[in-house]
């Protein structure tokens, strides 16, 4: 009689043991290597899909950049909807964000991209190397240019009295200094700078996109296109919006519509929130807190 409950009690203990090895094993396959998080909830075995939204002005591309990684890594991520609703921005972080979507093409993992009301400059950018970019009719995109940015106070200075006096090593350190015109030569130097970042982003999106640098070249001189125009002058694929991204992706993928995607988003602080809500009430308070340097930014 001990040994039949003993064996029972054994049966039961092996028992649980193997649900739960089970439900570490579905958690392991669920978040892979990427370790990403689910949205929808719950554990899913079968292959799914993750949505990357970027939105806002470029100046940062850590936290995407990461994520990008994460999910390319990830077995259990077929493919990636890129959904990009940006004026774009800083060119070193767009272009952090453009080798993570080109990593996608070279490791044959699907990445397409939709394109929200503005995906534009540093926005369209990111977006060249795509498998397939999908925007609306009257998408705002191309704005294929860079913008030096840099904020001039020599005139405020002198109305409340103050005087700075700049010591160098090096004939060019203070060049841009916003408290002084800027010399002829110094201009030169900043169009060269200028200039030698335009050609970086015209051999990109050629290379991205799969298409002639003239072709590229003949579009960039910071023109804006609607989506319309941009499917006439090759530099997106088709007009579509969210949805239809999402479903031709998931049918390149194998993965069935019924399945959720995988979709994070970063937490925003009270400061960022309010100083979001106060560059949509401010005009010009954007142009005036950017910091200076180089921009793939369509700034209207």
């Amino acid at each position: 009689m001990k040994s039949s409950t003993h064996r029972r009690v054994v049966i039961v203990i092996f028992t649980v043991v193997v649900c739960i090895c089970a439900m570490v094993l579905a958690v392991s396959l669920t978040l892979g290597s990427g370790g990403v998080s689910d949205s929808g909830g719950g554990f899913h075995l079968g292959k799914r899909l993750a949505v990357v939204r970027l939105e806002g002005e470029i100046f940062d591309a850590a936290w995407h950049a990461d994520l990008l990684r994460g999910y390319r890594n990830n077995g259990n991520v077929a493919g990636v909807l890129l959904r990009v609703d940006s004026p774009g921005g800083a060119v070193a972080p767009s272009q952090e964000i453009y080798s993570e979507v080109k990593a996608y093409m070279e490791d044959g993992k699907p990445l397409v991209v939709s394109m929200g009301n503005v995906a534009a400059s540093g926005g369209y950018y990111v977006s060249a190397p795509a498998y397939k970019i999908f925007a609306s009719p009257g998408t705002l995109t191309g704005s294929i240019g860079v913008i030096f940015s840099m904020p001039m106070y020599q005139e405020l200075a002198k109305k409340v009295g103050i005087d700075f006096r700049m010591m160098k090593a090096g004939e060019m350190k203070d060049a841009g200094s916003p408290f002084r015109q800027m010399t002829d030569k110094e201009a030169k130097y900043f169009q060269s700078l200028l200039d030698d970042v335009h050609e970086q982003f015209i051999t990109d999106v050629a290379a991205g996109r799969g298409i002639d640098t003239a072709k590229v070249r003949a579009l960039a001189d910071g023109r804006v296109l609607t989506g319309r125009q941009a499917v006439e002058s090759g530099l997106i694929d088709t007009i579509g919006g969210f949805n239809e991204a999402l479903r031709y992706l998931g049918e390149i993928c194998g993965v069935p519509e019924s399945s959720k995607p995988i979709e994070r988003r970063p937490t925003v602080g009270w400061r960022e929130l309010l100083f979001e809500s106060a560059q949509s009430r401010i005009p010009g308070l954007g142009a005036l807190t950017r910091r200076a340097g180089l921009y793939y930014l369509l700034d209207i």
